[in-house]
């Protein structure tokens, strides 16, 4: 289960070994910055491909075709369907 962020400060701790810190302080000088600044820039931008690749869905040409088929051609409601629409609330007037 993932765990919650806590945004109550703007401090994170990090544990790692100390090859891994040793890594990533020579990573930092080479790009003429701060370990912080490395660490939160290279995060950053693994959290967007990340972010990116679970909000886009790829679909094949032949399913693309299907999806806007559907879109123009719509399915008439089935009894599960008109039921659920039955039973939403009502939206105040």
């Amino acid at each position: 289960m993932p765990r919650v962020a806590v945004d109550d400060n703007k401090r994170m701790n990090l544990r790692v070994t100390p090859l891994a810190k040793s890594k990533l302080v020579r990573a930092a000088a080479l790009r003429h910055t701060d370990l912080t600044d490395f660490v939160t820039q290279t995060a950053l931008r693994e959290a967007d491909a990340v972010i990116a690749a679970s909000e886009v869905v790829t679909l094949s040409e032949r399913d693309s075709l299907c999806v806007l088929n559907l879109l123009e051609f719509p399915p008439a409601p089935n009894a599960k369907l008109r039921a659920a629409i039955a039973a939403m609330p009502k939206p105040a007037a």
